[in-house]
């Protein structure tokens, strides 16, 4: 299934075609495929080169591994990410290695580095389903976590399956249509709320 986008300005077809499915099929992603995705996560851009990124990933193969990590999601989330074919948790460095000190950045640059996966991810036909609805304690009691790192997010990898199949709310929310606010809501000029001269054509 695919759902493409509808922009109103040119971008590039992955991120057109970029979506996230509630509903997996039951494949397999190959160590080739995650291999090279997580490479894109080592080349994403980060404050001061710090790269305050880790993933902890199980594969749906590996039972045990995957069912310690699917405890580390709310309740809701690990309903459909149980049939997903691979499990990933985000984790942050809270602090830079350089000195020391909080790094504000590094919730951003795990965004970002998550975005680079899904970027690849996408270029292989497959689908990612990024998750803010974690366990954190659980995660790093599960994990081992040290102080100093937290986890923040999750992320189902696979193939997106067919809704239909599935049926329920989540068929229903996979039919459902792509949409976003216009351009004129998330870009300002010169005043907070008023929409830049760009958005105008």
């Amino acid at each position: 299934m695919s759902k493409q986008a509808t922009p109103e300005y040119h971008i590039h077809e992955l991120l057109a075609s970029r979506w996230s499915p509630y509903v997996f099929a039951d494949k397999d992603v190959s160590d080739d495929d995650l291999r090279s995705v997580f490479e894109a996560v080592r080349w994403a851009a980060s404050s001061y080169n710090e790269q305050p990124w880790r993933y902890i990933v199980a594969k749906r193969s590996d039972a045990d591994a995957f069912a310690k990590l699917l405890t580390c999601l709310v309740e809701p989330n690990q309903a459909w990410a149980k049939k997903a074919s691979v499990l990933a948790l985000g984790v942050i460095s809270e602090s830079f290695a350089l000195n020391g000190k909080p790094n504000a950045a590094a919730e951003h640059d795990l965004g970002l580095a998550s975005g680079s996966l899904t970027f690849e991810a996408t270029e292989r036909g497959l689908s990612v389903h990024q998750m803010i609805g974690i366990l954190p304690d659980t995660a790093r009691d599960a994990f081992r976590i040290p102080e100093g790192f937290r986890a923040l997010t999750a992320l189902a990898i696979g193939y997106a399956g067919d809704p239909d199949q599935a049926g329920g709310e989540l068929g229903d929310r996979d039919k459902g249509t792509r949409s976003r606010k216009p351009l004129s809501e998330i870009l300002f000029g010169d005043e907070w709320g008023v929409a830049s001269p760009l958005t105008q054509t």
